[in-house]
């Protein structure tokens, strides 16, 4: 498969690493800066950029009908622009908070662990959320994606980082160097506590499960996430 790198960063570099060894080609290394000069050369394109370049990136895939897969958060403002410009152009494309197989268990897992604690009103649920120090979002898509799980099966109205309202979630977003990414989901009562834990250790899984969701996608249309591609 010819692969299109929009984002070059370390994450893009693990992404590349990975993808030779499974057998691919590189035919774009898109910086900030650079250009789609090779883009209508890939079997498929994967997105690991900035905020400010997310759309474009995937509109330009979406509009040359290569199938995208895109892991960067903080645009998700304008993440229902993008599905609807898939379904129009008929187009493939896949966003997820965080691609780490174990992650994608992990949301699972919370989901569940929600559904168990609807009643029991007595706990409250926070969250913690660790990143290296070049993220430039706050709170994690992932963390977001763990809100909005929990929301839908409680009372919460929404999430916050900082001052949050009764019926909010709050989420600790901290930045320390050389930390890939932690996630912390915690609900806490007077009698006890009972925490569920996600930690990566390295990149390695995030540009691994981008690699297989680009793999899965090739030959498919419509708008998908990690859910549809390890069967969960």
């Amino acid at each position: 498969m010819k692969i299109a790198l929009l984002g070059y960063g370390k994450m893009g570099k693990v992404i590349e690493r990975i993808a030779l060894e499974r057998g691919h080609e590189i035919v774009l290394r898109k910086t900030s800066s650079g250009t789609f000069e090779g883009l209508t050369d890939a079997d498929a394109a994967i997105d690991f950029s900035v905020p400010s370049s997310a759309v474009a990136n995937i509109s330009a895939c979406l509009t040359a009908d290569i199938p995208v897969v895109s892991g960067t958060t903080g645009w998700l403002e304008d993440y229902h622009k993008m599905a609807q410009l898939c379904e129009e152009k008929n187009g493939a494309f896949i966003y997820g908070s965080n691609f780490s197989l174990g992650v994608n268990i992990f949301f699972e897992l919370n989901i569940q662990l929600a559904k168990m604690m609807t009643r029991l009103k007595e706990y409250k649920v926070s969250m913690e959320e660790v990143h290296h120090t070049q993220k430039l979002d706050a709170p994690s898509g992932t963390a977001i994606t763990l809100a909005k799980d929990i929301i839908e099966y409680s009372d919460y109205a929404g999430w916050a980082i900082g001052n949050p309202k009764d019926d909010d979630i709050f989420i600790d977003a901290k930045r320390i160097e050389g930390v890939p990414g932690t996630h912390t989901v915690k609900y806490d009562s007077d009698i006890d506590s009972i925490e569920i834990k996600h930690t990566a250790h390295s990149r390695e899984g995030f540009a691994l499960g981008a690699v297989i969701a680009a793999e899965w996608l090739l030959g498919k249309s419509g708008v998908y996430g990690m859910k549809d591609v390890l069967g969960l």
